[in-house]
């Protein structure tokens, strides 16, 4: 009686089905009885009979359609596991195509590392299961982990980072990988080492190995790293110097008050891994970014071949710009300054699309990012667009913990919104892809309108002086200009405050 009961819970939306079945089966009822009871009639009396009985009829079989429609619903919902806890109210639409094309879906190609490929990945998992993560190895050089060094693996961080990223349940996955054990024979040996060394020694081969954790995992994609060679990332700076150590590149610029010049790898002829090359030719869509552009993000173009089959491939090609500058990489670069490093390393052709965000971002944590060095990427869009790109503005940043990042959700949005304008284009609006891919990408920007509540502030519209040479005023300058004002004057004023308690006159030579 339990299980009964649960489908007149609210969340089932049952009840109104069955209450309009129920009036249905009274009103039909009830017009049969008049007919059944009555010696004679007028027309209007029977009309009003047989408007009853219609509309009884009517309301009967509308009720059973959609009854059957719920129950549907609740069967997907409750065996699909790529639906989000909470959100159990989803278009019956997406739920079937996505239950029929999801392992169908566009076949995505994401290549980067940290966390900036993880966030890409997060996002996109909720829309194909065709996803291939091609994660840069570049921690050769550096101190080994009692655990890498006694298993004697490859730099694997990178690789599992991903593998978190693109599990079902993402704090769990990472617990188990992270666990360190604490005593015997295993103490300092970690489980995530343990596990990929276990499936090598199985597959025979690493990249299979990675390859075949996707059931194992219950991952959702897979994760390939682009080289199995041993490689340094090195930097040629502008004043000549080399820097052969990928984790002293920043404070190396940084001293030196340099610029990075190019990036190429040691040795410059190591072959990508078994499956790279066939993930990015078979592709439908290849993303680069975002993530630290010299470091996580060049390196992997330029492993041999890997660039110029992108640069062949017909797949659409999306790069996605980094939110903010990186000290003793990016320092002062703007849009087209990140697209003009990828272009020169890798060649023309290796980006269709850049997706840049809008740069709201509230200022108190663009001040906290000043202080470290970093600072939000100029967006030069007259610039940018002389490099032969097409640029799409999107509200790609979010506030995780104190941090600027980038929202996986809204990324991924932007990404799939991309690949459904192709297939519009190409008339493929009845493309099962196409239309699983628009009716989940409509339902995922309803819930983000509903949870992200709107906020309208007017904007002083301060009207330019006359005058030709007059300076433009940002969007985000003129939407938070009281705001940077009033952090200006409190820091003014806090160094007053402190030169006077020392004793110095916080004007200088003028006078009080």
């Amino acid at each position: 009686m339990k299980g009964f009961f649960s489908w007149f819970k609210n969340s089932t939306k049952m009840k109104r089905w069955i209450a309009i079945i129920l009036l249905g089966m009274v009103l039909v009822c009830y017009g049969v009885a008049r007919i059944l009871v009555a010696k004679e009639m007028t027309f209007g009396e029977l009309g009003v009979v047989v408007a009853l009985f219609v509309l009884g009829f009517t309301l009967t079989i509308l009720g059973v359609v959609f009854a059957q429609k719920r129950t549907l619903e609740l069967l997907v919902e409750a065996s699909d596991l790529r639906l989000e806890k909470g959100n159990k109210n989803v278009n019956m639409n997406s739920l079937i195509f996505n239950k029929k094309v999801y392992d169908k879906g566009p076949n995505i190609v994401v290549i980067g590392g940290g966390s900036g490929l993880n966030t890409v990945l997060k996002g996109l998992k909720n829309y194909t299961s065709n996803l291939t993560a091609i994660v840069t190895i570049s921690d050769y050089g550096k101190l080994p982990t009692d655990s890498r060094r006694q298993l004697d693996l490859l730099p694997l961080e990178d690789v599992k980072e991903s593998l978190v990223a693109l599990s079902y349940n993402e704090p769990v996955m990472e617990q188990i990988l992270n666990f360190k054990f604490q005593k015997d024979t295993l103490k300092n040996l970690s489980f995530g080492d343990i596990y990929l060394y276990a499936m090598k020694e199985m597959y025979g081969d690493f990249t299979q190995s990675i390859d075949g954790s996707k059931d194992v995992l219950n991952m959702t994609g897979r994760v390939l790293p682009v080289t199995l060679d041993e490689v340094k990332i090195c930097a040629e700076l502008e004043n000549g110097m080399v820097v052969e150590e990928k984790e002293r590149i920043p404070e190396v610029v940084f001293d030196k008050v340099t610029k990075i010049n190019r990036i190429y790898i040691n040795p410059s002829n190591c072959v990508p891994a078994p499956g790279v090359i066939d993930a990015i030719k078979n592709a439908d869509a290849i993303v680069i970014g975002p993530g630290s552009l010299y470091t996580n993000v060049i390196p992997n173009l330029l492993v041999k071949n890997v660039s110029k089959t992108i640069r062949e491939s017909k797949a659409i090609k999306i790069y996605v710009n980094n939110i903010m500058t990186e000290p003793g990489q990016t320092d002062n670069f703007a849009i087209s300054d990140h697209i003009s490093a990828i272009i020169e390393h890798a060649g023309n052709g290796i980006m269709d699309y850049c997706i840049y965000d809008t740069g709201e971002i509230v200022p108190e944590y663009v001040r906290k990012y000043n202080k470290e060095g970093q600072d939000l990427v100029e967006q030069d869009i007259l610039v940018a667009k002389e490099k032969g790109v097409k640029l799409l503005q999107r509200n790609l940043s979010t506030i995780i913990d104190d941090n600027i990042r980038h929202s996986p959700k809204a990324v991924a949005e932007a990404i799939i919104q991309i690949i459904c304008d192709d297939l519009k284009y190409r008339d493929m609006q009845n493309d099962p892809q196409y239309m699983m891919l628009n009716s989940r990408l409509r339902e995922e920007k309803k819930m983000r309108k509903t949870k992200r509540p709107i906020q309208k502030t007017k904007q002083k519209q301060v009207k330019p002086k006359s005058g030709k040479n007059v300076k433009k005023v940002s969007k985000f300058a003129a939407k938070y200009n009281e705001r940077i004002e009033s952090i200006q004057t409190s820091d003014q004023k806090r160094i007053e405050n402190q030169l006077r308690e020392k004793g110095e006159n916080p004007y200088g030579n003028e006078k009080n």
